[in-house]
């Protein structure tokens, strides 16, 4: 009574393929978002990763190493997770790998 009828009106149909690239034109900006942020942001980041990981694993006894809470140190014995580290004369403690952020230069530490 108070609804009318309503009837489906389609769209011209385009001349064959029309349907296939007009789906493919309208993805276009998501990929190249995509490809944008993977170049920008994802590539770097796994890039840092590396580099920290190969830093990590090429640290040795005698290093003088920066920790992320922020201690300088001297490297005295190694384990699997696990270092020593000597912040002072007769003071060391143990951190974990992960925890080491830079390795600083010889004699950089008095």
């Amino acid at each position: 009574m108070f609804i009318s009828t309503a009837f489906a009106q389609t769209a011209p149909a385009a001349a064959g393929g029309g349907d296939m690239l007009s789906s493919l034109g309208s993805m276009l900006p998501l990929v190249l978002m995509f490809v944008v942020l993977y170049f920008v942001m994802i590539r770097p980041q796994m890039k840092r990763q590396k580099e920290a990981r190969a830093m990590i694993e090429a640290l040795a006894k005698g290093d003088e190493v920066a920790t992320s809470g922020g201690l300088l140190g001297k490297i005295t014995q190694m384990g699997e997770q696990y270092l020593t580290i000597e912040i002072s004369k007769g003071v060391e403690v143990q951190v974990q790998r992960s925890a080491v952020v830079q390795v600083l230069p010889k004699g950089a530490i008095k």
